[in-house]
């Protein structure tokens, strides 16, 4: 691939955006993170780390818009990157984005199909669409309500303005904020923590957790029932159970 880079260390993935200098999104690099996150979803992958220095992000390739606009048809610049973020967002394991520098627009819904998103100090988010005459289109208004909340995603959808770490942190968006130099190599860390653990118990959770978000309780709580009773028959639980009563770690295989 050609603007993403996925390496394996163990059970961890880093999927690394490499389209200097502020690795705008266009249409072929959407393509490339789609291969990419599909590429992540190989079960000996149990935490996959998404990053991009030295910026995440920065929002779509405009010049790319004007060419959409120029030729007419019914598909968007977003239909691509769309479609690759749910592939993420899908993932039945931990993912963690390290965001450096700006993560806009398609950035910042990108950083929203990720489970957390580690911040550093001097980033900038935000989903500037409105200043184009357009809206956010892969998710962001969405996802980012799920995250901050209605009335603060209303806020800087319409307003359009750039968020930094600090305040990312007090609205809920950024997990954790720390050291410019510090983030990836936290982000990796964790990451390789979760893989420990188990992960079919962790994806049946990421599933439940969806469903029921937004929806009726007892739509919930049928669908938690039914992931329970999936959990229960996985090797993990077993594993999990022995391990309690012999007083010892357990050793998860994330099945």
């Amino acid at each position: 691939m050609e603007f993403v880079e996925v390496t394996v260390d163990g059970a961890v993935a880093l999927v690394r955006l490499n389209r200097p200098p502020v690795n705008a999104l266009s249409e072929e690099f959407a393509a490339e993170l789609h291969q990419a996150f599909t590429q992540c979803q190989d079960p000996s992958i149990r935490a996959v780390v998404v990053t991009g220095q030295p910026h995440f992000a920065a929002g779509a390739d405009i010049k790319g818009f004007k060419e959409v606009l120029d030729a007419g048809g019914d598909e968007t610049p977003a239909e691509r990157l769309r479609d690759a973020i749910q592939v993420l967002d899908d993932l039945a394991k931990p993912t963690i984005a390290a965001i450096h520098g700006f993560a806009l627009g398609g950035g910042c819904e990108l950083s929203l199909g990720c489970d957390f998103r580690y911040v550093a100090e001097d980033s900038k988010i935000g989903q500037p669409e409105i200043i184009l005459g357009i809206i956010p289109g892969a998710g962001g208004t969405q996802r980012l309500q799920r995250v901050i909340g209605y009335q603060k995603t209303k806020e800087l959808v319409l307003t359009g303005r750039h968020v930094g770490a600090e305040e990312a942190l007090a609205i809920g968006y950024a997990d954790k904020v720390l050291p410019t130099d510090s983030v990836l190599e936290t982000a990796l860390a964790d990451a390789a923590e979760w893989a420990t653990k188990a992960t079919s118990a962790i994806g049946e959770a990421k599933t439940v957790l969806a469903a029921g978000h937004g929806a009726p309780l007892a739509d919930g709580i049928a669908a938690e029932k039914a992931a329970f009773a999936r959990s229960f028959q996985s090797e993990d639980v077993m594993e999990g159970v022995d391990a309690f009563i012999e007083k010892r770690s357990p050793e998860f295989k994330g099945r």
